[in-house]
């Protein structure tokens, strides 16, 4: 079993606006190196084995401090890249609203499942990622691996790993705070009866590095 510890980029330029990112390279604020500062403190003590993070230039400064604190190479993936937009990058929840009303109707409703014009699926983005963690679980058996990737794709990969449906991520975890650490266990071997077995152990949800476990 792997123990990941899975962090969002820090701030950008378009998060005071709410703005759909993406796959859009957007660079992070003077907070937002701050707050990657922050994550690279606290991995100093983390013991990790590995640093992963995805090709956008956001992830990458963000988890640059990491690799410095700790000597580790920073990997990139482009498999962990976020979730493509399509028409909606760059755009706000307002905008979204006035410009394409049904796709964002859609999008609501349903958001792992409906895509906007021109974008990708939460469930393709799954598809995508999902065997990514599973290479690391096999170069890493024992291992404690830090992903510094994206808000939207870590939430549906915490839904589809603890046995939920994808389409309710936007209610069940509405947020995710920059740079903060998610750790699971992956995979867990669970002997439990629920009828959704989840396959992963949740250690910890969107906490500030600072507070994060060791």
């Amino acid at each position: 079993m792997t123990t990941f510890f899975l962090a969002r980029h820090g701030e950008t330029t378009w998060h005071a606006d709410h703005r759909y990112a993406g796959n859009s390279d957007v660079p992070l604020t003077r907070h937002g190196l701050g707050q990657a500062a922050a994550l690279g403190a606290w991995a100093v003590d983390a013991h990790l084995d590995a640093i992963v993070a995805s090709p956008l230039s956001r992830a990458q400064r963000s988890a640059s401090p990491s690799a410095e604190t700790t000597g580790l190479p920073l990997r990139s993936e482009a498999r962990l890249v976020e979730i493509d937009f399509g028409a909606a990058e760059g755009l706000t929840p307002d905008e979204l609203a006035e410009q394409y009303p049904a796709e964002w109707a859609a999008f609501r409703e349903a958001p792992a499942t409906n895509a906007f014009p021109g974008g990708e699926s939460g469930r393709a983005g799954i598809a995508r990622a999902l065997p990514a963690l599973d290479e690391l679980v096999e170069e890493f058996p024992d291992g404690r691996v830090l992903i510094v990737a994206h808000a939207t794709l870590i939430r549906l990969l915490f839904c589809e790993l603890a046995g939920m449906d994808p389409d309710g991520y936007r209610d069940l975890l509405p947020v995710l705070g920059n740079c903060n650490v998610t750790t699971i266990v992956y995979p867990w071997a669970t002997e439990s009866r629920a009828a959704h077995h989840p396959r992963i152990r949740l250690l910890g949800y969107d906490v500030p590095p600072w507070h994060a476990g060791l």
